[in-house]
């Protein structure tokens, strides 16, 4: 057995699991669940359609590098949504599966496991899989806290010069999984300088690029910020999308990589030993999904709905910070938030994320400390449900106290 197995942790969903045992759920309301951050929007038919017609291409052997139509429709898309002048879908795309295998997989691929005391940095709070990947890969995670007085910004140029001296790969999430914090322009500027200054290469997770709530104002992408600041060849750094939660598809597994050619080379690489091929007929589907934004829109409404609901009845009894994108509330409990999650559960039958499971301690702080992820993949109903039953519980509380 692999001896660097050992030094994973549980995923945040196994802890929860465990943290909830023995409680029960309050009998008499049905259990809303806004745990689990799964898109439950309804799959656009076009897209079911697209999938139906192509299941003929099961009867085929696909190629790890996807179609040439499906790599061009991405090469597109990431030109239309951020109005890059190009993106050269031979060489700077990869098609993957979903956004977890693809974080995995790049990560053994870009750290060097013969390098000595090898570090990958990452966001706290954060998606686990880049602690496991670089755990795997032979690599130490070195965690950057999410300051909520700096509207939850990670400060990357706090981190020590002997850490950048040994980091190998940076993880970015923009917008935010769990804050909803959009990188800016000076930030990227500044990690650009370093990944230079230090070689290092970038791991950009943009999934929930396309769940923002200004119609005006998407979120700015690191592809872009590369091209804004006269990087050419968005030397270091790959990008990461995924039609998941834009297109509401999270059981096809459609992703991508884009960015550096010779990253995106070695990758591909990779995944031919890997086996990470995209099945024919979800490669078809995908090409439907990328080229169209109507649905898209329609996505971002519903979501930009019930955030504004969610927000006007909680608010006024649990201040809410307003997310720059994303579905998340990342809300302060009145209580230590594993406390406060399973008495939400009991009295409410309605489940949360303690922010406390996406966080380590690092720093002498776990950023994720007093907090929950609330997470509105839900319908309207269930959302504004959920609010009146978290008002009551919080209501109750201040009563007592």
């Amino acid at each position: 057995m692999n001896p660097r197995l050992e030094r994973l942790q549980p995923y945040p969903f196994e802890r929860l699991r465990a943290l909830m045992q023995g409680i029960t759920p309050n009998p008499a309301l049905p259990l809303i669940s806004l745990s689990v951050g799964e898109p439950r929007h309804p799959t656009p038919a076009f897209i079911q359609k697209a999938l139906n017609q192509n299941l003929a291409g099961l009867s085929h052997y696909p190629a790890t590098l996807g179609s040439t139509e499906l790599r061009q429709a991405i090469a597109d898309w990431i030109k239309r949504r951020y109005g890059l002048e190009a993106v050269d879908a031979a060489c700077e795309v990869l098609p993957t599966l979903g956004s977890r295998e693809a974080l995995f997989s790049l990560t053994q691929v870009l750290i060097n496991p013969d390098m000595p005391q090898a570090i990958a940095v990452c966001p706290n709070p954060f998606y686990q899989i880049y602690e496991g990947a670089a755990l795997l890969a032979g690599a130490q995670p070195h965690f950057v806290n999410a300051d909520p007085a700096q509207g939850f910004r990670v400060d990357y140029a706090s981190v020590p010069e002997d850490i950048w001296k040994r980091t190998q790969v940076v993880f970015t999430c923009s917008p935010g999984n769990p804050t909803g914090g959009v990188m800016t322009l000076d930030e990227w500027k500044v990690l650009f300088e370093l990944a230079d200054r230090f070689n290092f290469s970038i791991i950009s997770d943009e999934c929930y690029s396309e769940i923002y709530h200004d119609e005006a104002h998407p979120p700015l992408g690191s592809l872009q910020a590369a091209q804004l600041l006269g990087r050419k060849g968005y030397s270091r750094l790959v990008s990461m999308g995924s039609l998941s939660k834009r297109s509401n598809v999270p059981g096809m597994r459609s992703a991508f990589a884009a960015g550096d050619r010779n990253l995106i080379q070695g990758f591909a690489l990779y995944r031919t030993y890997h086996g990470s091929a995209m099945n024919p007929a979800i490669q078809a589907a995908s090409i439907a999904a990328w080229s169209d934004e109507t649905h898209v829109v329609e996505n971002r409404r519903l979501y930009r709905e019930k955030m504004s609901a969610f927000y006007e009845i909680v608010h006024p009894v649990m201040p809410l910070e307003k997310p720059e994108a994303g579905f998340y509330y990342w809300a302060k409990t009145p209580m230590a938030d594993t406390e406060f999650s399973r008495l939400l559960l009991s009295s409410a039958a309605v489940a949360v994320l303690p922010g406390s499971l996406l966080a380590r301690t690092a720093h002498r702080l776990n950023p994720g400390q007093d907090r929950i992820r609330i997470a509105l993949v839900g319908s309207l109903e269930e959302t504004l449900e959920a609010a009146k039953r978290l008002v009551n519980l919080i209501t109750s509380l201040q009563e007592k106290a």
